[in-house]
């Protein structure tokens, strides 16, 4: 019986979504997120799955080519670009013979390296717990198994219904304290509130450029790298324009399929965007997928409250799609579109003036001078 938990950085990735449009671009989003995770996609098994199959989601002989690929490239590990069910994973680990994770344990492994405050590593804990606990309810039955204990466990009771009790356990507390941390922030918005600062949150598809463009307007050291998810953290800087001062925030990046567990988790923190004055939708103008990446993250704000929060399309990354800065303005003579580069800078002095707008008091044209970081 091999260990379900050992680990392995060779992979094989199964993503059976031909005939979709977003095939080819959820399959390139797959391997990167498999090398964000630290693992090397040795193989790929691409196919249609119309109608998963109940115990293993691939049909029979997609896994044994899933197998065969596995003993060729001598892999440690399948992952799947879907969504499985416990008892699907653990089918295919006793098919294949080594460890099997889907789409949300990769994303949550992905967040769990990255997370580096006290609150994101709490949330991100949090998400991994409750997704651990559909997998002790429904799929591991080889731990119902009577197991006598000293001091944590009544007489007969099972080890599954002990690892429940302490899951749920830490769970409570996890929550406990993530409450606290968001009545913190609760007093500290109703502080800006009071002295009538502006806030404004960049969001956008993960890798868009969001902590580069934060880095470059505020002039700090944000960490910001070309993979998925490098940014977990929400960090917030106060900018000074002419006519006051901005509170702008950098949030985590978004995803399709973003696991609904890690949206919980997150919503307390997701909530900042939710009552922003101004959002800054940052889109990688140079993704041929960039439609499909605007609709998810329109789905996300939708499910947090944030749609009718105003956004500004900040269209990034010109210079590797060829384009020119500019901007559009809508029917009110305010900045709706734009287009620049947060790496070279090109274009960036018309999101500056998108905020001294948004800083000035309504009678007041707009400034001339440049943003200056606090």
């Amino acid at each position: 019986m091999f260990d379900r938990h050992a680990g392995g950085d060779r992979a094989v990735l199964v993503s059976l979504m031909n005939g979709r449009p977003e095939a080819v671009e959820a399959t390139t989003e797959l391997r990167e997120l498999a090398r964000s995770a630290g693992v090397t996609p040795v193989a790929e098994i691409l196919g249609r799955s119309q109608h998963p199959d109940a115990a293993t989601f691939a049909g029979s002989g997609k896994v044994r080519e899933i197998g065969d690929a596995v003993t060729g490239a001598e892999a440690a590990m399948v992952i799947f670009n879907h969504e499985l069910s416990p008892a699907q994973e653990r089918n295919l680990e006793r098919e294949l013979g080594c460890r099997v994770v889907d789409r949300t344990a990769l994303i949550l492994d992905i967040f769990a390296q990255r997370a580096k405050s006290n609150e994101g590593k709490l949330q991100v804990e949090l998400a991994q717990l409750e997704h651990l606990a559909t997998r002790l309810v429904r799929g591991w039955t080889h731990l119902e198994r009577q197991k006598g204990g000293i001091g944590l466990r009544g007489p007969g009771e099972t080890q599954l219904e002990t690892d429940r009790r302490l899951l749920g356990k830490r769970v409570k507390f996890l929550k406990d304290r993530l409450a606290r941390l968001n009545r913190q922030r609760q007093t500290q918005r109703r502080a800006r509130e009071r002295n009538s600062v502006p806030t404004v949150s960049l969001v956008g598809y993960t890798n868009a450029g969001k902590s580069t463009l934060f880095n470059a307007l505020t002039h700090s050291g944000a960490y910001a790298a070309d993979q998925l998810f490098a940014t977990l953290d929400t960090t917030s800087r106060r900018v000074h324009t002419a006519h006051g001062n901005i509170v702008l925030s950098d949030t985590v990046g978004f995803i399709r399929h973003l696991p609904h567990t890690l949206v919980e988790a997150f919503r307390a923190t997701l909530d900042e965007t939710a009552r922003a004055d101004l959002l800054l939708h940052v889109v990688d103008a140079s993704s041929p997928d960039r439609d499909a990446q605007m609709r998810e993250v329109n789905g996300v704000l939708a499910a947090i409250g944030a749609a009718d929060v105003r956004q500004i399309l900040v269209f990034n990354k010109i210079d590797l799609a060829g384009l020119e800065p500019g901007v559009e303005l809508d029917d009110c003579g305010s900045i709706s579109r734009l287009r620049l580069s947060a790496l070279t800078g090109a274009g960036l002095e018309h999101l500056r003036a998108a905020l001294e707008q948004l800083a000035r008091p309504a009678a007041a044209p707009l400034p001339e001078g440049r943003l200056e970081a606090a």
